[in-house]
């Protein structure tokens, strides 16, 4: 099984579910061996601290905690990341994961320069692959990345943008 690490906000997005679907955290619980790094999980018990749709998937992915690996990681601080994508990072370059799934728009061009062999992949990128796959309907997809983008104000977001846009084709 590959392995698939993910920094906090975009595991965070997986999380979030649709009224009549399990949401794509699940397809990813069984398809990879999902490992976080204890970082992550540090960051995903403070966003579960919110009474809002971030904070109630960041609670869900706690509920799932018995699903995947979390793992200490020692990285460089000084990196110009956040813990959670550094330590991310880090453990996906230690480990050859397969793929590495972060929504750090801002941050793609470093953190896909810092992956030695792993495959970095965004959450727009993950939904248009679960749609493809039919593992997740088109019409899911569009619902689950409106309210991210309405969360995350991703509206404006080119990236975003291009991917809602091929959704939208399928």
């Amino acid at each position: 099984m590959s392995r698939f690490i993910a920094d906090a906000s975009a595991l965070v997005r997986l999380g979030i579910v649709t009224d009549d679907d399990p949401g794509p955290l699940t397809f990813c619980l069984s398809q990879y061996e999902v490992v976080v790094p204890t970082a992550v999980i540090d960051e995903i018990q403070e966003i579960a601290s919110y009474d809002d749709i971030h904070g109630h998937a960041a609670s869900a992915i706690l509920d799932r905690a018995d699903s995947f690996t979390v793992q200490s990681v020692d990285f460089d601080a000084e990196f110009p990341l956040d813990d959670g994508e550094n330590a991310a990072v880090t453990l996906a370059n230690d480990l050859d994961a397969a793929l590495f799934l972060c929504d750090e728009f801002n941050q793609l061009g470093l953190i896909h320069a810092s992956l030695a062999d792993t495959r970095l992949v965004t959450t727009p990128t993950l939904f248009s692959v679960l749609v493809r796959t039919e593992h997740l309907s088109a019409a899911d997809s569009r619902l689950l990345l409106d309210e991210i983008s309405d969360a995350r104000s991703w509206g404006t977001n080119s990236y975003v943008q291009r991917a809602r846009s091929l959704l939208e084709e399928a």
